[in-house]
């Protein structure tokens, strides 16, 4: 297992850092509304936050997503609108050998805009209880092909034509009634950037290592702090305690496996890191309120698998 970087790197969304080569607008491109498109992997698959909201329209791969203190799976045609300041991440882990040349679609805009102009515009006032949900972080189900005309749209578009098709994307995202808010608690990071650059590899060493213990003590000392200093820390940064964390992204990895292979159950909790079944199937209840056969059979109904 590699050790945690002691260089740090700064924030890679400054606007002086936004580039055109990482898949940015330029600036004559874009007003208030920016458009993003990139693959994977990329510097900017990171965990980290911003003041925009941000639209996420998943285009390939499948993998762990990171919002707040939720963790789930992802996979293409997924969509996401995260709030400001709002912790995210997308890790891919199903990345073909070169990668992939677009695998995120994204949008982002400020609130300032919006809530000034919903002052003087009545009709932007229709968008103000989504961007309040938003906070959590929200994914939309059953929308994917209309989200992805949308964004197509704004896209293609410049000046008030562009602004109008951005109106068109936020009224169909606040009509849409098949959602989920995400994280449990409205994050708003304020952790620096080498804090975020610290938790971006804790998590990513978490994620690539699931079979391997886990250790708060061993983290805490590589990186110089005392263990509840750490604990502290971490729970500020994810939301979550070390431990629930760690079950979490295990639980996550667990339900992409039930989806999409045919492993025995048993097999599947060893092989996510539980040490025997029955901690397995308690930590899945205690996440998903049901047992990961219930699971499997829930996901063979909704996606059309074979259960």
């Amino acid at each position: 297992m590699s050790s945690l970087p002691r260089q740090l790197k700064p924030e890679l969304e400054h606007d002086y850092v936004r580039s055109p080569d990482l898949g940015y607008e330029s600036p004559s491109e874009s007003g208030f509304i920016r458009c993003l498109a990139h693959g994977f992997p990329t510097p900017l698959a990171r965990w980290h936050h911003h003041d925009e909201y941000e639209l996420h329209l998943i285009t390939a791969t499948s993998g762990k997503v990171f919002v707040g203190d939720w963790i789930g799976h992802f996979q293409p045609g997924q969509v996401v609108l995260t709030g400001p300041r709002l912790p995210h991440n997308w890790v891919s882990t199903d990345v073909p050998a070169g990668g992939v040349a677009e695998r995120d679609l994204v949008i982002q805009f400020l609130h300032a805009p919006i809530e000034t102009g919903s002052a003087h515009i009545p009709e932007l006032r229709e968008v103000l209880p989504l961007l309040e949900r938003a906070k959590h972080g929200i994914e939309f189900f059953g929308i994917y092909p209309q989200a992805l005309a949308h964004w197509q749209r704004v896209k293609t578009h410049q000046g008030l034509a562009r602004f109008g098709a951005f109106c068109d994307f936020l009224s169909a995202l606040a009509q849409c009634t098949d959602f989920r808010l995400l994280s449990n608690t409205q994050m708003q990071s304020e952790d620096n950037d080498a804090q975020l650059d610290q938790i971006n590899a804790i998590l990513s060493r978490i994620s690539e290592n699931l079979a391997e213990p886990a250790s708060a003590a061993d983290l805490a000392r590589e990186l110089g702090m005392s263990e509840s200093g750490f604990s502290r820390f971490f729970r500020r940064a994810t939301g979550n305690t070390f431990t629930d964390f760690v079950n979490h992204v295990r639980v996550s990895r667990a339900c992409q496996l039930l989806m999409e292979s045919d492993l025995l159950i048993t097999h599947i909790g060893y092989q996510v890191g539980f040490n025997n079944i029955a901690n397995f199937n308690r930590r899945f209840l205690d996440i998903k309120g049901m047992t990961p056969s219930d699971y499997r059979r829930q996901a063979a109904s909704r996606f059309g698998l074979k259960a």
